[in-house]
């Protein structure tokens, strides 16, 4: 048996954060509306943006019936907006094609716009109670150090890797459940990335990477690092700010343009949320959809 099940689990239930898609009453509905805003998003910033959306668009037909540039204002700052066009296309669908009721196999969930495998797997997991293996970027650092001996995953997942995870997951299915939520959010809180809080850790004694004197990153060289001041992503960033503001009223091509330079990165910048959907133009103006 994998000997970080139990001490994990016993740690979880003691000191995991109350999150509020960790209700037992929250729908399946919001357990994937939580997992697509926590892509490259983390909690804290996406406890406000939840609690809304599901005020707002309890149901997947609510979020469906919307208008877009509502859905659209509605994401506010989480970043990588495409994420609530392909949400409401899955509500699209779940309504039209599923009854309105969030699928709970594997391969129909990944038939879904935005949902891949670590998706699948999490809301299988988390809203319907199934084993699963699942693997973000927390549970993938854990398992690498505490199981592995290495500071850090490869930079892609690989099958090995897959197998690896496969063979730790719990066959009990409460138990796995409970493997896939502890290991995340000790991933999330103690053994983070460029932080690692070893003392209070509750595997501590059972960590390879520990153990072995905490090596470095062996792919530190094959890792790609961008940051946000003066990239596309801060152009395009700018400009769905002020469409946000500008509340379904057209504002001129002109002004956006002058939002950052180079004037060739705002033009590519404007062109990609256009054809993202995330915008339309009309003439020398440009508005949200």
């Amino acid at each position: 048996m994998n000997p970080l099940v139990v001490p994990l689990g016993r740690w979880y239930l003691a000191h995991a954060r109350p999150l509020p898609w960790r209700d037992p009453k929250v729908s399946a509905w919001g357990v994937l509306v939580s997992e697509i805003m926590l892509q490259q998003t983390p909690a804290a910033r996406v406890i406000p943006y939840w609690e809304s959306w599901m005020t707002t668009w309890p149901e997947p037909v609510d979020l469906a019936e919307a208008p877009v540039a509502e859905v659209i204002r509605a994401w506010g700052t989480l970043g990588y907006p495409r994420r609530a066009l392909r949400l409401q296309e899955c509500a699209k669908i779940i309504t039209d094609s599923h009854g309105s009721k969030v699928p709970s196999e594997d391969q129909v969930l990944r038939g879904l716009p935005g949902i891949g495998e670590y998706t699948a797997a999490a809301v299988a997991a988390f809203a319907y109670g199934r084993r699963t293996v699942v693997l973000d970027t927390n549970i993938r650092r854990v398992l690498a150090r505490a199981h592995s001996g290495e500071a850090l995953p490869v930079p892609h997942l690989t099958t090995a890797e897959r197998e690896m995870a496969a063979r730790l997951v719990p066959q009990d299915i409460a138990e796995s459940v409970l493997w896939n939520q502890s290991t995340m959010e000790l991933g999330a809180i103690l053994c983070q990335a460029r932080e690692h809080t070893c003392e209070p850790c509750p595997v501590k004694e059972l960590c390879s990477w520990r153990e072995a004197g905490y090596p470095g990153d062996l792919y530190a060289g094959q890792r790609r690092t961008q940051g946000w001041k003066g990239t596309d992503r801060q152009a395009r960033g700018k400009v769905m700010a002020v469409l946000r503001e500008a509340e379904g009223e057209r504002v001129p091509v002109a002004a956006l343009l002058a939002l950052q330079s180079p004037r060739s990165q705002m033009e590519r910048a404007l062109d990609g949320l256009i054809v993202d959907g995330l915008a339309v133009r009309e003439g020398e103006a440009v508005r949200l959809p």
